[in-house]
């Protein structure tokens, strides 16, 4: 199970196969037996539990898939062959032989994320469990293409030459997280309207292609960061919940049935296209009144420098009343939001997170929570508000995840593939 790939460059915004299409795999990753799909899926569903687990014994990888020892003995062994997993020291005390569990091994497989943001765009290197090796930082006024592909360029050269030969062999591509048809955000970003332009002919995905040696995914940014949450996060005990990214700009995302769920065109959990009350009798999107740079105006208004927001996500110091004032605004309006999703969905959850300190982040919830206490729920089932574990980093980080879940993630979806190759073959 080679984590290497090759993908064609796609000018579209059609959302990626982000559980293992078939474009994405070469080698051991090409199988096409009904017999191959069911083992690549039954590789896949291990590695999830191990991911989740942290480290599980052959005997609880049984029990917990349903699979036979002799056929989970033999996937294990191949994993572990093939670098992915690491077999730790017995665990004794109980009757009969000590268990041996196995864990993910971080140097299994590599992968690069990249976001593109309003003030900064990130790069990471990032293995297999989720540790950031490197991290390339570019703070800007505003984004350009320019910037973005020279910060791809140089930096994949420069991180890749810091690699062995075997390091690189197992990178398994390059995830975009970049915010969608950012042409039409002109007062949000920032920028003047000849550089938004730029934006408007600029494939992210096809541009960065042609530039490194691997596959590329792009995705929408709040999908992204709701990826990192599923693979990395605390997403994972939720079968359906509704993601929450409080950025420059609001965005979320989806998972549904234990899958990243991203649309037709890649654009599901836009929550910040929803309509929300303004005033007496107006509405506008909760992009307007949910979203830091929103936060960013009103500090200005205010008499405040605004420039914690963007230096310091982790720490904006004492911002007083004016942060009180937006916190309540947010809540408001994501309370409203939170309940008519869950109208749709039926989820388990709601989850918030954002580049923005983690007390703040609590305060969100907690006033979110008690936000939706205040509204009518009837006919609805109670859904849990939680926050994310991730922060700052999640939408770089989600990209990462982007090529771990196209060649890692578990998916049914590679049967009924193996099934249709079948077919086709005869």
């Amino acid at each position: 199970m080679s984590p290497m790939a090759s993908a064609e460059s796609n000018n579209t915004r059609t959302p990626p196969d982000l559980a293992g299409g078939d474009d994405l795999r070469q080698g051991d990753l090409s199988r096409g037996t009904n017999q191959a799909g069911v083992r690549l899926y039954n590789e896949r569903l291990i590695l999830s539990l191990i991911r989740r687990h942290g480290a599980l014994p052959k005997v609880e990888i049984a029990r917990l898939t349903g699979l036979s020892a002799q056929a989970t003995t033999v996937i294990v062994k191949r994993l572990e062959a093939d670098g992915l997993l690491l077999k730790g020291e017995p665990m004794r005390g109980k009757v009969g032989q000590p268990a041996v569990p196995f864990a993910l091994n971080p140097e299994g497989a590599l992968a690069f994320g990249l976001k593109i943001g309003r003030k900064s765009s990130d790069l990471l290197l990032v293995d297999f469990c989720a540790n950031i090796r490197a991290a390339i930082h570019l703070p800007h006024a505003y984004p350009t293409p320019q910037a973005v592909t020279s910060l791809v360029q140089n930096g994949v050269t420069a991180l890749l030459a810091n690699l062995d030969d075997d390091q690189r062999s197992r990178v398994a591509g390059l995830g975009i997280a970049a915010p969608f048809e950012l042409w039409n955000w002109e007062l949000e970003v920032g920028a003047p309207r000849d550089v938004l332009d730029q934006w408007r002919n600029f494939d992210p995905q096809r541009e960065i292609a042609a530039l490194v040696p691997m596959p590329v995914l792009l995705c929408n940014d709040g999908t992204a960061a709701c990826a990192a949450e599923q693979f990395f996060g605390q997403g994972w005990p939720f079968h359906d919940f509704l993601y929450i990214f409080i950025g420059a700009f609001i965005g979320g995302g989806l998972v549904l049935e234990g899958h990243l769920f991203q649309g037709r065109r890649g654009n599901a959990g836009a929550i910040g296209s929803i309509p929300v009350p303004k005033g007496a009798d107006g509405s506008q999107q909760l992009i307007r009144s949910a979203s830091i740079f929103t936060l960013e105006r009103k500090l200005v208004a205010a008499g405040i420098d605004p420039s914690p927001l963007w230096r310091s996500p982790r720490d904006w110091g004492d911002l007083g009343p004016t942060l009180d004032e937006w916190i309540e605004d947010v809540t408001s309006n994501l309370a409203r939001t939170i309940l008519s999703a869950h109208a749709l969905i039926d989820g388990e959850a709601a989850i918030i997170d954002g580049a923005i300190p983690a007390a703040v982040r609590s305060r969100i919830v907690a006033r979110t929570i008690e936000h939706m206490a205040r509204l009518d729920q009837q006919g609805l089932l109670p859904i849990s508000v939680r926050e994310g574990t991730i922060g700052p980093e999640a939408r770089a980080l989600g990209g990462a995840a982007l090529p771990f879940l196209a060649n890692f993630g578990r998916d049914r979806e590679v049967l009924f593939r193996a099934q249709i190759q079948g077919a086709e073959a005869c």
